[in-house]
């Protein structure tokens, strides 16, 4: 039995909102005290066999929608309170079902559970939703999620992956504003969830899949997960390369991403690869599941080891997950459960649960095969890492582009077809600026009093609203313009309160 370290019973219980603001600051000293621990999350909970199975699968969930400026009298609101207010645009006729499915996993996993089945889920929800779906009054979907979270007969069977508050692309999102997104989250989920789900939390979902792969922005991205209690992250497959510049040779066992940054400091954490590209159907017709049935054990180091295929989609976004998940979802579940109830061959796992499991039987991620961002050897060819300066890679880096029009440090995503800077300007300069006149008003007077205050946690709602993706995915009109309205508002805040 392995025992965990009991949380102190002198945290607080968070209030889920703070002056009608979502509680994303504040405890900042406690959250680090909670989320920082090396104990076991599913080790002593897992019915899973490492020496009765033969592959595994893993999926996850990814459930997001933007806050907007948008509701009576401009008061921000979630995008999906906009979509049943306005049933008649685009396919805002999609509200009910989105809701639905924002809340099925709380239904799915309990019935599964009691039939004696052995159900894996992974969920990922933004900030910008969470808060969203209590602003509509949609408990009964929050209440759901509570059940699967913090009963702990569903304990087993679902895992929670941390990601951005705001929903912020990493690399063209402003560096000192990475560890806030992901504190920010830490707050909320604690707020509504509790403390000891959020101890919990120990994988982490990029929004839109992007990694960075500028040797700095990827350092501080790293850096701050370590410090914020990660142990490792999904990346996408076509995101990062060997040290040697080419793509990944075995893809169904973990990874470590080593960090380099431009003075030569390096870090690494733990990476569960992501296979293919942005496809629902690939979660929804369940292809992790069938592509795992056909593999066979691995090894790292001197030790065989199952391999895991791991996927993740949007939980929610067109007719294939919307329709088809459900049934895929639980057939695949039946299936696994002929085995001795889903515990030997091919199994549903979790990632933190399958790094856990093949660590106890002697894996060390010392022993898992290097990766690093695409494109990144073309810098570490032209600049010794032990010699390594700012100037050098700057300068490394402008001459690669002169000589190779397709390499740039956007870093890449689950949608490389799409950039997120380029025709984007009007949206990137304001919210450069605006996270630029937070830190110049905030960090001279910072302190964790401070983070307790209005005016603080509105002034950080904003600086982070302001980062969403979305804004920089629909292309220019509406969305734009909303970027630029909430950036107008945070300007004003800051301006007028600090």
């Amino acid at each position: 039995m392995v025992i965990s370290t009991p949380l102190s019973p002198n945290l607080p219980t968070l209030d889920e909102l703070v002056d009608g603001l979502p509680n994303i600051c504040g405890w900042e000293n406690e959250v680090s005290r909670v989320v920082n621990h090396d104990d076991p999350i599913f080790l002593g909970d897992t019915n899973i066999k490492l020496d009765r199975i033969n592959s595994g699968f893993a999926i996850a969930l990814h459930m997001h929608q933007p806050t907007i400026p948008a509701g009576a009298d401009g008061e921000p609101i979630c995008n999906l309170q906009y979509m049943f207010e306005h049933p008649g645009e685009g396919d805002n006729h999609n509200a009910e079902p989105f809701a639905w499915c924002y809340s099925r996993m709380g239904q799915f996993i309990p019935e599964l559970v009691a039939e004696g089945y052995n159900p894996r889920v992974m969920l990922d929800y933004s900030g910008n939703l969470l808060w969203g779906l209590r602003q509509m009054g949609r408990d009964d979907v929050l209440d759901n999620l509570k059940r699967i979270t913090c009963d702990r007969a569903y304990q087993p069977y679902v895992e929670w992956l941390g990601t951005m508050w705001g929903h912020g692309v990493v690399p063209s999102n402003p560096i000192p504003d990475i560890k806030l997104h992901i504190q920010a989250w830490q707050h909320h989920f604690a707020a509504i969830f509790g403390w000891d789900a959020l101890r919990r939390v120990k994988g982490f979902s990029p929004p839109e899949m992007h990694l960075p792969n500028h040797p700095d922005t990827l350092y501080e991205y790293v850096k701050a997960l370590k410090e914020c209690g990660y142990r490792w992250l999904l990346v996408q497959e076509h995101s990062v390369e060997t040290p040697e510049g080419h793509g990944l040779g075995y893809k169904h066992i973990p990874y470590r991403l080593v960090a380099r940054n431009s003075n030569g400091e390096t870090t690494s954490i733990t990476a569960l690869i992501k296979t293919q590209g942005s496809d629902t159907k690939l979660v929804a017709q369940m292809q992790p599941y069938y592509e795992a049935k056909g593999l066979s054990r691995q090894q790292i180091g001197n030790r065989s080891v199952p391999p895991l295929v791991s996927q993740i989609g949007d939980g929610e976004n067109g007719g294939v997950m919307m329709n088809e998940f459900p049934d895929g979802f639980k057939q695949a579940i039946y299936d696994i459960g002929k085995n001795e109830g889903g515990s030997s061959g091919t199994v549903a796992l979790n990632g933190t649960e399958y790094l856990e499991l093949i660590e106890a039987a002697g894996c060390s991620p010392e022993d898992y095969p290097i990766c690093q961002p695409v494109g990144q050897h073309k810098i570490w060819q032209k600049v010794d890492p032990e010699k390594a300066t700012s100037e050098a890679v700057e300068a490394a880096i402008a001459e690669i582009k002169q000589h190779d029009h397709n390499f740039h440090v956007e870093g890449a995503s689950w949608t490389n077809h799409i950039s997120w800077v380029q025709g984007y300007e009007n949206v990137l300069g304001p919210m450069n600026e605006l996270s630029a006149l937070f830190h110049e008003k905030i960090d001279p007077i910072y302190s964790e009093s401070l983070t307790r205050e209005r005016r603080y946690r509105e002034a950080l709602l904003y600086n982070m609203l302001v980062q969403t993706s979305c804004f920089r995915y629909w292309g220019q009109g509406t969305w734009t313009d909303y970027a630029r309205e909430l950036y107008r508002r945070g300007k004003e805040i800051l301006q007028r309160d600090f």
